[in-house]
Order: C-alpha cells, then structure tokens, then sequence
C-alpha cells in the first residue's frame, strides 16, 4: 500500500511499557531523553537503534498536538519509516503519584548514604534518577527535593 501524498509526513510510532501499548499510531515528531540530551525523529529517518534514558517523552500527533510523559530505561529502534520504544514505564504527569516517588526519592537517599557494594551502589542511583525524574515531571510539584 503506497502512503498518500499527506501521510508522506508522518512515521508509525509504537510505545510500549510493561504496563502495555501506551501510544500506537502515526504521528510527526518522537523526542526522547538520551544519554547525550534528547534525541528527536520525524518522518524518513535513518535507520538507528538507541538507549532511552529516565526522563520526558514528547509526540506530536497528526493534528499537530503533543502529548508530554514520563519514562523510564528502555530502547528504541527507527527502521522503515517505523519506530518501536520499549520502556520499563510510562506515565503521563497527572498519573504521577508524588507522595510515592517522594518516599522512593527517600528510601534511595538512605541506600546512598549506606556503604553498599558497586551494584548496590548503582541499583541506587538508578532509584534516585526514576524518582527524581518522577516528581520533576509530576503535576503536583509542591515537593521540596532537597
């Protein structure tokens, strides 16, 4: 099936989380946090496959809108004018609990302070970036992070 002259813009875009398919469709624009800074893909793009780090995911729809979330550790793979990212989770900013995350941001602080082995160690600085990230991004950021 050949795409029509106005579709010729837009690329297929699937995110999935453990949670399930958190978008499925076409769209104009992905802009994912990377190691680096954000990586952004539009329709056509070369061929690459890359780390998705903790931080906010950007879509923009075919009618032009965004949708703004929050993800965690994952990948993502553009190839045929189609994108798959896989992440631990996805979450938009109203579904963020804030009490939660900030007792995760806690508990990884108290496991920082500990003396841990290296994995130990990185489990918990893994912990603290989700939190982190998490509450940056929340809705209600009335939660002082020092």
């Amino acid at each position: 099936m050949l795409e029509s002259v106005n579709d010729s813009h837009l690329f297929r875009l699937q995110v999935i989380s453990v949670n399930g398919i958190f978008f499925d469709g076409k769209c104009k624009a992905v802009i994912l946090p990377c190691v680096d800074g954000e990586a952004a893909f539009m329709a056509h793009h070369e061929e690459v496959f890359t780390a998705i780090y903790d931080g906010e995911i950007k879509i923009q729809k075919e009618d032009g809108s965004w949708i703004e979330a929050v993800v965690s550790l994952g990948s993502a793979q553009y190839a045929n004018n189609r994108c798959t990212i896989i992440v631990d989770t996805c979450e938009l900013p109203e579904e963020i609990d804030a009490r939660r995350a900030s007792e995760a941001l806690e508990l990884a602080k108290e496991h920082m302070r500990q003396q841990q082995s290296i994995r130990e160690l990185r489990m918990s600085q893994a912990a603290m970036a989700r939190a982190l990230t998490r509450l940056k991004f929340s809705t209600s950021n009335k939660i002082n992070l020092d």
